[in-house]
């Protein structure tokens, strides 16, 4: 009887989640070929992990520039000019933010988690070695461009 009683809050928090749009698979597909961007471009690679908030999508997105909502367990692919970006990530009334550097050619990976706060969620942003955000990436789900 237990079991069932937390089955079904669990599945309808699990539930909210599917109001972001997932990517189709080829697209997934290809973006985990990490192919090195065309020209003098980078690209980045933006992926949450850690089960904290698994129900709550986290708002991530590039200083002046894309933003997007990543459920648990998804990532997004942005390609652009070489230089310094900033990464933010917002959970509630708290943000967080660090700042990458692409390179022209460069797959740069950025790890977005939401973390325990005192009174609310928290949310950190770090870049991370290319091995670690591939297999993270690799088992991970692309959002669909917002």
């Amino acid at each position: 009887m237990i079991r069932k009683s937390l089955a079904l809050p669990l599945l309808f928090a699990l539930g909210s989640c599917a109001n972001i749009p997932m990517a189709d698979p080829q697209a997934d597909q290809e973006a985990k070929q990490f192919l090195r961007p065309e020209g003098d471009r980078g690209a980045v690679y933006i992926y949450r992990s850690g089960l904290f908030g698994l129900a709550r999508p986290l708002d991530v997105g590039i200083t002046n520039g894309i933003n997007a909502k990543l459920p648990y367990n998804s990532y997004m692919r942005v390609d652009g000019p070489p230089g310094p970006l900033e990464v933010g990530c917002a959970a509630g009334d708290y943000r967080n933010s660090t700042q990458v550097d692409i390179a022209p050619g460069r797959v740069t990976f950025v790890e977005a988690t939401m973390t325990m706060g005192l009174l609310s969620p928290h949310c950190n942003v770090a870049e991370v070695p290319p091995d670690q955000g591939r297999a993270a990436v690799q088992s991970s789900k692309r959002v669909a461009a917002q």
